[in-house]
């Protein structure tokens, strides 16, 4: 049964450039009313599809931290009432944007069990900050930081990008030694990319969008690689990298093909082998947990091929890979039996490499992943 769950918080302040995620300008939303349904849906499935225990809690957005105080107390301590009354979460991450997190949101993360925080930097440039449409500056990043050490929390993610417009890599250099000055023990670095509607995609499409090239951008990802190795950092994902200890849990299940709740508009969920899509509207949302307890709009039952084949792209997205035994115990049969073919092909291309009980990409594959991840789709 799932031991993990997400929590979709889909307001926001500002909406940046580049986010496709589902989300909403705040002002005039029915966040009240949100957060009643959040605590009728999270009551409702755990009713119907009993879990052993949640141990790890994401929640994420649009922007938590948009909410005011008293609302975010109350997200906060329902879900804490809900997915854990008991016992406590062995990983309770909250994200946060550095303009809107005040002392008084990390006391009410303190007393609601919160102990991790991913913070939502993706700079520390302010040009490019501007650039992608970043409501905050290096100041507001140092001062949140600030404010996070004083509260005591030690496990903190600092979210960055790379390949942004005009971006060059004495910026990034730049960048990844003010995270690492911070003894940040986790990061998460993306590259940017652009998607249908998006303020980035329509100014693509004018031709007003000045990206570094395919060129550029392998160059800066084996920059981020090197510095964050050589600095303790283990790369233990594509995109993220941790002091050993540090790793994140709860993408960590994602990754592992493991089952998980997803609570919220827009959000989904996995739960023996059928996924669920919930209604992204924040409106209708509220609207489907009146009229019904849930807000499905999307259900469709994952069949064992596609169980297998999930299995080995997400898992292979981990610097450990997969496990070949674990591939066997889950579902009764070999790796090599089902996907013998696209192995094959993709170990003499030298984009992964089968070693004893492990199939992990190889440094090429780590640059041509997606390409990779096709193969099992």
């Amino acid at each position: 049964m799932a031991r993990a769950a997400y929590v979709h918080i889909p307001f926001c302040e500002h909406i940046c450039h580049y986010c496709d995620f589902n989300k909403y300008f705040l002002n005039g939303q029915p966040v009240d009313d949100y957060l009643t349904s959040l605590a009728i849906e999270m009551t409702n499935a755990l009713r119907r599809y009993p879990s052993e225990g949640i141990e790890t809690v994401y929640i994420g957005g649009g922007t938590p931290t948009a909410l005011n105080e008293v609302q975010f107390s109350r997200l906060l301590h329902g879900i804490r009432e809900r997915l854990a009354p008991s016992r406590g979460i062995s990983e309770f991450t909250v994200e946060a944007n550095p303009e809107n997190l005040t002392k008084t949101k990390l006391t009410t993360m303190k007393e609601a069990g919160v102990n991790r925080i991913s913070l939502g930097v993706q700079s520390f440039e302010d040009s490019l900050l501007a650039a992608v449409g970043r409501p905050h500056t290096e100041k507001h990043v140092h001062d949140a930081i600030e404010l996070i050490s004083e509260a005591g929390f030690d496990n903190v993610s600092i979210d960055l990008m790379f390949r942004l417009p005009g971006q060059t890599r004495e910026q990034l250099a730049s960048t990844l030694e003010t995270a690492l000055s911070y003894g940040t023990k986790h990061i998460s670095i993306y590259s940017l990319q652009v998607e249908p509607r998006t303020v980035f995609y329509n100014r693509l499409k004018k031709g007003r969008l000045p990206l570094p090239d395919e060129d550029a951008e392998a160059e800066m990802y084996e920059q981020i690689i090197e510095t964050l190795g050589s600095r303790g950092l283990r790369q233990y994902e594509i995109s993220n990298f941790a002091v050993p200890g540090y790793e994140s849990r709860h993408n960590t299940m994602y990754w592992q093909n493991e089952d998980y709740y997803g609570f919220g508009a827009g959000a989904h969920g996995y739960l023996k082998n059928v996924r669920r899509v919930n209604a992204g509207w924040t409106k209708k949302y509220i609207r489907l947990i009146k009229e019904k307890g849930d807000a499905f709009v999307e259900e469709s039952r994952v069949s064992l091929r596609e169980q297998m084949g999930d299995h080995l792209f997400l898992g292979l997205r981990m610097a450990d890979g997969v496990s070949r035994t674990g591939f066997f115990r889950r579902f009764g049969v070999r790796a090599e039996e089902v996907f013998g073919g696209e192995l094959e092909t993709l170990a003499g291309r030298k984009w992964i490499e089968v070693a004893d009980d492990r199939i992990f990409l190889t440094k090429k594959g780590l640059f041509l992943g997606n390409e990779v991840f096709q193969a099992f789709v």
